[in-house]
């Protein structure tokens, strides 16, 4: 596993949840941060708990926004993209601009973030890109029209660069989890299975983030279900509907 003490990762989402444990892991390790989302004072707060983070308030579905924050950014070896919009919608309850808010945030935002990075990236022949995307990009999943469609985008995204950008000494990984316990997975009514904490989240992320491996999928078990679903025969999965 490689060694993370003073890199510099441009951490995006960092701010809730995930993001923030991932600052926390990431500052152990002796990693130099600079944190990103929307809110500036949950992310001045992060910044007094851990060793050496710049703040750096910024909104993902800006274009602008974003290329004039990577400019800021300086020199760094990594970036992570974790920002994630959801609400639970079927079909039933169908709402145009929903969706397409909960797509920015998803997808759009991974695009403008990867297209900042990455000619600085290529042009230094090194750099890291991480995608946090999620096991529900894997297969269609009820009442998850605004969700599962844009994080089944960025895990085709992260596929297609990390055929493109083999041989670069840019390395791309897809970080794909299940359920975790926050303020987005609050608002589900259903049981969620292996649903974990935060914490217990990053530290599945560190190992991803350690190793070469290009996906990692959590929790396993889970993670099995899910692909497994994704190969059995229509007339299986849709018996009865």
């Amino acid at each position: 596993m490689k060694d993370l003490r003073d890199k510099t990762c441009w951490l995006i989402g960092a701010s809730e949840g995930l993001g923030r444990e991932l600052a926390l892991a990431l500052s152990e390790q002796g990693v130099r941060l600079i944190l990103s989302a929307r809110n500036t004072a949950r992310l001045e707060e992060l910044r007094d708990q851990i060793r050496d983070a710049t703040p750096l308030p910024m909104d993902v579905t800006d274009c602008k926004a974003v290329i004039d924050a990577s400019k800021q950014t300086g020199h760094i070896d990594m970036v992570i993209y974790n920002a994630g919009a959801y609400d639970p919608m079927a079909a039933q309850d169908w709402n145009t601009d929903a969706i397409l808010k909960m797509s920015e945030v998803n997808y759009n935002g991974a695009v403008h973030v990867v297209g900042a990075v990455i000619p600085d990236f290529l042009a230094r022949g090194q750099g890291e890109i991480i995608l946090i995307g999620s096991l529900a990009g894997y297969r269609g999943l009820p009442a998850a029209l605004g969700y599962g469609p844009g994080k089944a985008a960025l895990r085709s995204m992260a596929e297609t660069l990390r055929y493109d950008l083999r041989g670069t000494g840019v390395w791309v990984k897809l970080v794909n989890p299940g359920f975790i316990k926050t303020r987005l997975t609050a608002k589900n009514r259903f049981r969620m299975p292996m649903l974990m904490e935060p914490a217990q989240a990053a530290q599945h992320v560190m190992r991803a983030i350690k190793r070469r491996r290009f996906r990692t999928d959590f929790p396993v078990p889970f993670s099995w279900v899910i692909r497994a679903i994704g190969i059995l025969p229509d007339w299986i999965i849709w018996r009865g509907k």
